[in-house]
């Protein structure tokens, strides 16, 4: 006699793979690292409420020589309290980003842009190394009309002079993945992460689409050759290797970091192994999870090692996708070259093993 099918929603389905492969633990990395994507705050974890020994103590376990801290410009105060906290205990070890305070706009009106440039040499003359711009510019920031602004908006341009003046990169984050951006239907491959995060999704209208934005921001590259440009999350384009390679090839101002996105990377191996061969000198390393030593250890693992089919998250079912990922097994002059020497160049830091 046939047997019903139960029925089982999607959230409560966990497969577990019956395949038998290699189960790599890479605790210590070929190469000391530089990690030049992280947080401190609300975003890595709250660090930046604790002693900073404990986190060198951390830092030091993760065998991660130099971190990058993209929260020092949630207000003045908060770049203050980080420079106080953690760059005058460790000055050489910890880099810290000023951001713009797009609020200012509905004030500050057309004087908005020299303002910000005002302020942001303010914040590199009291320590900040680098200019972040969150996704919010091009999702939501207005000007004082409650017009949304384009990312290569022109009124901009006397910022982006001063930050060529000043010769710090920006690192910058536009756009999330393609799918944050689609229909949230059966078809959507994020399907329960945009569940858990419905603030995530950005359909069109009212939020620009995906090519819009991602197109804006190759211009506003290309318009300030001087300006070295991070593209956060492998250029905000992880899906589509191609577009960023062609995007490298014309902008030799610009560098990528990978941090969040080798769930993207690690489901296409073959095409990202040839893409970080290609570009060793162009990748920056990044977690973009706090110093979180599980995290630090699964991305050495994809780095390193040639294992299949593996999970990229500690949890069961991985967030970002309901997919597995598999290690590049890069080369070692790649791997030094992703792990520290690309950051230590741009940041003039040196390594010590």
């Amino acid at each position: 006699m046939k047997q019903p099918i139960p029925q089982l929603a999607l959230a409560d389905y966990r497969p577990v793979s019956k395949l038998v492969t290699r189960q790599s633990t890479i605790t210590t990395p070929r190469f000391p690292v530089f990690d030049a994507h992280n947080h401190l705050g609300q975003f890595g974890g709250g660090w930046d409420k604790r002693p900073a020994d404990a986190l060198l103590a951390r830092l030091d376990e993760a065998h991660v020589t130099h971190y990058v801290d993209l929260d020092g410009g949630w207000g003045e105060d908060i770049l203050d309290h980080r420079l106080k906290t953690f760059k005058d205990v460790a000055p050489d070890r910890f880099i810290l980003f000023g951001s713009p305070n797009w609020q200012l706009w509905q004030s500050a009106g057309n004087g908005f842009a020299e303002l910000s440039a005002k302020l942001l040499r303010a914040q590199v003359g009291r320590g900040a190394e680098g200019l972040k711009i969150w996704k919010d510019f091009g999702l939501h920031v207005k000007d004082q009309h409650g017009t949304l602004v384009t990312i290569d908006d022109a009124r901009l341009d006397p910022l982006w002079a001063v930050v060529a003046d000043l010769k710090i990169p920006v690192l910058i984050h536009i756009a999330d993945p393609v799918a944050f951006f689609d229909r949230l239907d059966a078809s959507n491959e994020r399907w329960d992460e945009l569940h858990a995060h419905p603030d995530w999704q950005f359909p069109s209208p009212p939020f620009p689409s995906f090519n819009a934005l991602i197109e804006a921001f190759a211009r506003l590259v290309e318009k300030w050759p001087a300006i070295t440009f991070i593209g956060a999350h492998v250029g905000c384009y992880a899906e589509n290797l191609g577009w960023v390679s062609a995007l490298l090839d014309r902008c030799p101002n610009l560098i990528i970091d990978f941090s969040a996105r080798i769930s993207e990377l690690g489901r296409q191996p073959y095409s990202a192994r040839r893409f970080f061969e290609r570009y060793s000198d162009r990748i920056l390393f990044g977690i973009d999870a706090g110093p979180d030593l599980a995290t630090y250890h699964t991305y050495y693992r994809f780095l390193e090692t040639d294992d299949e089919y593996f999970n990229y998250s500690a949890d069961g079912v991985p967030e970002q996708g309901r997919w597995q990922i598999y290690g590049l097994n890069l080369p070692e002059p790649v791997l030094e070259n992703i792990y520290n020497k690309n950051a230590a160049a741009l940041f003039k830091r040196k390594i010590t093993c």
